[in-house]
């Protein structure tokens, strides 16, 4: 062994040990006759102490940053301790020491401080993957994989490998195609998750399967994206959705535990997606603060249970009165803000991102008076019902967005999020957890995907989602055909909701599932539903529609973003930082310089020609 210890392992009870350290190191510093060395390793630091007996030996095999070094002395303690390492107690008092190997002078510092910028990093991310900071993310990241393990271990789930060469069924995301040099002219493509083949193990008997799976979506990316990304894949079988809820409840609560040494005994919320999108604009609404959307106005078809209190704002005010949608946030303690901070935040929701036309505001002002933007629309006691029905209180800033429905809920949630943002209220050590369930089983792209011009309805979630009991029949008994663009919302098929469920995490979706279509007949209506003719079904999905002919049972599961939930564990903003090799935006991976051309050879050998649009 190179080692006797780690260099984050000896302590003061360890004091005239006759030790051998190696790894990396980190610092050195002359005092005198003196050299200090700081060695590091996967477990910490220790200080090395080469006293003036070995200036000769440094002279002739001088020590550099990241040289890998092999010492043997006795441990001693420190007169100068360092409370900011667990090691700063002792030193090793070097009596012989080995270069093992040297290295060049890195490109960036290796600390937590570093001088590398994030391009610099990731085409040396082995050097990267020695800081400090990188190293606590992965070792994260190990924890909730073994935590996860341990769980569903416990509660009697298998864990199987699906396979990675799979067939292309191009439904949500674009694959990954791999082409076959024993099958010329045809491709595998990558799973974009495991979803037919843990259903098919469920057919199979296998009543509780997970696996913790790379998957692959060629899609654009962003922070909490990557082409290749990693899931907790579970589902089970006889079981109804409350089953599911309370297991995964358990998983999620198991890891908060074992990861972050919290006891999360709250009751985990549940909601349903037109609860979420009436009361926060979005499905994956963040409930650690409150400032709830007030509906001041709304098309009756989309939320057709609720009350419509629009008189409030009935007036001669033309942007409300030709709006179809009004919707008003009560921001706590906002009310003296400036006419600059005003027109700052009208800007704000003027940005493309956003796409709104303006910023309507009333200040409840601290002794009881209102002051608006539309005062000459508005009386005083019309702002004061206003600002009442948003539940605003004195001190408070009332923000008023008004246009499309979609847009301006949409923006309305965007904003809610930038306000919490600008007034510390998503803070990185508080979690909040939380189901939204009951999501619409299908959503209408506009735009022309199957060459007919007119739009098409596409799952929500995926194909293979169970519509509620109660929808089945509008789904069967309405066609799919959308006659006017414009009113889609207004079709039947918007109003069927799905037996599916998000886990919500602090404004960020960390899981979702569903409830399984396992009848034949009915997974056909669905497919027929989504456009697909018999024949187009059979191609894609004839493997499991066969399979349910063969007693397929009452089955539902989940996956959690494995990659997403270590980040906001972590704190952090993007996935990037909890992968050890990690892909830039654009895909690329800077380090190997991937992708890449390959030989004429290989094409030959494959029988492929390039044929690149310029």
């Amino acid at each position: 062994m190179y080692r006797t210890h780690t260099c984050g392992e000896l302590r003061l009870a360890d004091k005239t040990k006759e030790v051998t350290l190696a790894g990396w190191v980190q610092t050195v510093r002359k005092f005198g006759s003196i050299t200090f060395v700081d060695l590091r390793d996967r477990y910490g630091i220790t200080q090395l102490l080469f006293a003036e007996s070995l200036n000769a030996d440094l002279d002739a095999n001088p020590l550099g940053r990241e040289f890998v070094l092999q010492v043997k002395g006795t441990v001693n303690e420190r007169t100068s301790k360092n409370a900011n390492i667990p090691t700063g107690d002792i030193e090793i008092v070097v009596t012989e020491f080995k270069i093992l190997n040297k290295s060049a002078v890195p490109p960036f510092t290796i600390q937590d401080d570093t001088d590398g910028g994030d391009d610099l990093r990731m085409k040396y991310r082995f050097l990267d993957l020695r800081r400090n900071a990188v190293k606590k993310n992965l070792e994260l990241r190990y924890a909730v994989g073994r935590s996860t393990r341990n769980y569903l271990h416990e509660n009697n789930f298998m864990d199987i490998e699906t396979p990675f060469l799979i067939k292309s069924t191009p439904e949500g995301a674009r694959d990954f195609v791999v082409p076959s040099r024993m099958n010329p002219g045809q491709f595998y493509a990558l799973p974009q998750s495991p979803q037919t083949f843990k259903q098919l193990l469920m057919v199979s008997g296998y009543d509780r399967y997970y696996q913790i799976v790379k998957c692959f979506r060629d899609e654009d990316l962003r922070a909490d994206r990557q082409p290749e990304f990693t899931q907790i894949d579970c589902e089970m079988c006889f079981v109804e959705q409350d089953d599911i809820l309370n297991m995964f409840e358990g998983l999620v609560k198991r890891i908060f535990k074992d990861v972050k040494g919290i006891d999360y005994s709250d009751k985990v919320e549940r909601m349903t997606w037109e609860e979420a999108m009436w009361t926060y604009g979005n499905d994956k609404p963040d409930i650690r603060f409150d400032m709830k959307l007030c509906n001041l106005k709304f098309p009756s078809h989309t939320f057709p249970t609720k009350e419509n209190i629009s008189s409030l704002i009935a007036g001669e005010f033309a942007v409300f009165n030709d709006a179809e949608t009004v919707i008003a946030i009560a921001v706590p303690g906002c009310s003296e803000y400036s006419r600059k901070q005003t027109d700052e935040l009208t800007e704000w929701v003027k940005r493309p991102q956003i796409g709104m036309k303006g910023l309507v505001f009333i200040k409840c002002n601290a002794d009881g008076t209102f002051k608006s933007s539309v005062d000459k629309f508005y009386s005083e006691d019309k702002l004061k019902a206003i600002a009442a029905a948003a539940n605003a209180k004195a001190g408070d800033l009332v923000l008023i967005l008004a246009g499309a429905e979609e847009r301006t809920r949409k923006a309305s949630s965007d904003l809610r999020m930038y306000m919490a943002d600008k007034l510390g209220m998503r803070k990185n050590d508080e979690f909040k957890l939380l189901w939204v369930l009951d999501f619409p089983l299908f959503e209408f792209a506009l735009e022309d995907q199957d060459g007919g011009g007119a739009g098409r309805w596409v799952a929500r979630h995926h194909p293979f989602t169970s519509p509620k009991p109660s929808d089945v029949e509008i789904m069967i008994n309405n066609s799919p055909r959308v006659e006017n663009l414009d009113k889609y919302l207004e079709h039947p098929y918007a109003g069927i909701k799905a037996n599916a469920y998000d886990m919500v995490l602090n404004g960020n979706e960390i899981g979702g599932g569903s409830i399984r279509i396992y009848q034949r007949e009915l997974q056909e209506k669905m497919f027929a539903a989504l456009g697909m003719d018999a024949e187009e079904q059979q191609h894609k999905f004839g493997f499991l529609l066969g399979a349910f002919e063969y007693g397929a049972p009452p089955h539902g599961g989940l996956a959690f973003g494995f990659d997403r939930l270590c980040s906001i564990l972590g704190g952090s903003e993007t996935i990037r930082d909890f992968i050890a090799f990690p892909k830039n935006n654009a895909g690329r991976d800077v380090m190997l310089d991937a992708p890449a051309s390959i030989a004429d050879k290989q094409f030959a050998e494959l029988q492929i020609k390039l044929d690149l649009k310029n």
